[in-house]
């Protein structure tokens, strides 16, 4: 098959949304839909005999949380989907922010009863940073909720963007009776759903002016029918080629616990969102219909089979096609290697793939050979940009419980560090290594790994720091003298890139103010490129 037949088959697409909105199970009823699985887990009961197909670590489900983005491939009307479920905990969000760039749309759950919450917001931020499209699935509508009129206006004041309702919910909470398509003028009667489908299907009445509507359901349609009237009459029609530049989002109801309005938003997925996109590097812009190979590295998973220890590496294939064992150059190291083994994903679960196309994710167990940001190419030397490493704002020394144990703490630490589940610091005065993080909960989950993963017991304890800004320098004997003059709060981070450690913002103004040549930073990439020339913020 060609190269644009299968990359025009491909969807590649985040799910985001605040904790709790309810974007886990949505991922899980998305799965059951598609057939990819037959049986869909529980997030919320930590008794319960099944957990959320994406939730697969042990913290996950003793917590009900997310906490690492996973991957799942499946197949739906002809299309290969790679769907991302991301952790919606702020803690957790860095991983968020580096999976939405290596997706072309992003799925975003609202609760019904919140609208946008804070993390929503800061979500939507990076996919508006990134032109990314959203597709918007507002949930638990079989609860008491609010008017969704409301919700309309809101999400459309907080995105800026106009909002194109694709489904309207008749009824809510104990009187929610279902959802009417707008694109297809029909009312998918709502049933309270199960974990399974294909034993009962929704019952399906044709028409907004059908009589067996309005007489089944009188007021409560009657209702809806004129908030149908008003939305169309204000919102503009929905046009492909806007809300692909992330210009307008398409709107959809529903109640992801009880399989409803699940199918619409699938279908959504294929009919609205792009196939996969072109990628910036350096050196040029990549089209995924070229014909060699080329992948970034945008996230690493430590432990995911907790039998063998293994690191995997997560590709987005940016251009061409992957064939296994094939020749692959690490730009960044410039050293070609042959991965044996690779894997899609459902999850924890995987498969051996023999090839990938454009759009798709891939995994590639390695040993510390590849690190975030790399590119991966057939031996063209490129680097893509725009994974982003942000300042940690939280700060804790960590030191082995048992001396026996510090080299399972240094792995553990390493291996974690190059995960980016914390942010680990060398200093150059001192011998207690550095964490750093962007939320509280971090650290409870490293700490919980060490010990479950690594069988090491770790201490951690409240650091002087509160902020770090990385450093650079035109003048490479100037940005030594800096390193040398502040050694006792500089610290080195896992690329060895280096970082200055203030116990207030006032020492990072002071410290720029002396040092004119050095250039702070509170963002860079994985790859040791600095993203702001210019942030002293």
């Amino acid at each position: 098959m060609s190269i644009d037949k299968e990359v025009s088959r491909r969807r590649t697409f985040a799910i985001i949304s605040h904790p709790d909105a309810g974007k886990t199970t949505l991922t899980e009823k998305l799965l059951l839909f598609a057939g990819a699985i037959h049986i869909a887990g529980s997030v919320k009961s930590r008794k319960a005999s099944r957990y959320a197909t994406s939730d697969w670590m042990e913290i996950e489900k003793q917590r009900g949380i997310s906490v690492a983005s996973s991957v799942m491939q499946m197949e739906y009307r002809d299309c290969v989907i790679n769907l991302l479920d991301t952790p919606g905990h702020r803690d957790f969000s860095e991983d968020t922010y580096r999976v939405l760039t290596a997706v072309d749309a992003a799925l975003m759950v609202i609760d019904a009863a919140n609208g946008i919450e804070p993390q929503t917001l800061r979500l939507l931020q990076v996919c508006r940073a990134q032109n990314t499209p959203v597709i918007t699935f507002i949930n638990k509508m079989d609860r008491e909720v609010r008017e969704p009129t409301d919700l309309v206006d809101e999400i459309e004041r907080t995105l800026g963007m106009p909002v194109v309702p694709c489904t309207w919910p008749v009824g809510m909470g104990k009187q929610f009776k279902g959802v009417f398509d707008l694109r297809n003028d029909r009312m998918r009667v709502f049933t309270a759903g199960e974990d399974r489908v294909g034993a009962n299907d929704d019952e399906i009445i044709s028409g907004i002016d059908n009589p067996e509507i309005t007489a089944r359901y009188g007021d409560t349609f009657t209702h809806a029918r004129q908030e149908i009237e008003l939305v169309q009459g204000v919102s503009p029609t929905f046009d492909r080629e806007i809300f692909l530049a992330g210009k307008q989002t398409p709107l959809f109801f529903g109640s992801a616990i009880n399989n409803f309005g699940v199918q619409e938003v699938l279908d959504a997925v294929i009919d609205f969102a792009s196939p996969p996109r072109a990628h910036k590097a350096l050196q040029r812009t990549v089209e995924p219909a070229e014909p060699k190979f080329s992948g970034v590295v945008f996230k690493i998973q430590a432990n995911m089979d907790p039998g063998h220890r293994d690191r995997v590496a997560f590709i987005r294939v940016c251009s061409g096609r992957f064939e296994r064992s094939m020749r692959l150059k690490n730009c960044r190291t410039d050293k070609f290697f042959r991965p044996s083994s690779v894997v899609s994903f459902l999850s924890q679960r995987r498969e051996q793939v023999e090839d990938a196309w454009a759009g798709d994710i891939i995994g590639i167990p390695n040993h510390g050979v590849l690190q975030l940001g790399d590119t991966l190419t057939e031996g063209e030397d490129l680097q893509f940009t725009g994974l982003p490493f942000f300042a940690p704002e939280l700060f804790q020394t960590v030191e082995v419980a048992d001396p026996l144990r510090s080299k399972q703490l240094r792995t553990g630490l390493a291996q974690l560090g190059e995960e980016g589940a914390i942010q680990v610091f060398k200093p150059v005065a001192g011998t207690l290594l550095l964490l750093g993080a962007v939320g509280q909960l971090q650290f409870e989950v490293v700490a919980h790994r060490l010990k479950h993963e690594y069988g090491c017991e770790a201490r951690l304890s409240p650091a002087r720091y509160v902020a770090a800004r990385w450093v650079t320098c035109d003048d490479e004997r100037e940005l030594q003298r800096f390193i040398d003059a502040n050694s006792h709060r500089v610290a080195h981070d896992a690329v060895g890139a280096p970082a200055f450690l203030a116990s207030n913002s006032i020492e990072i103004d002071v410290a720029a103010e002396q040092w004119p040549k050095i250039k702070f930073h509170a963002l860079r990439e994985h790859a040791g490129l600095i993203f702001h020339s210019n942030a002293v913020s």
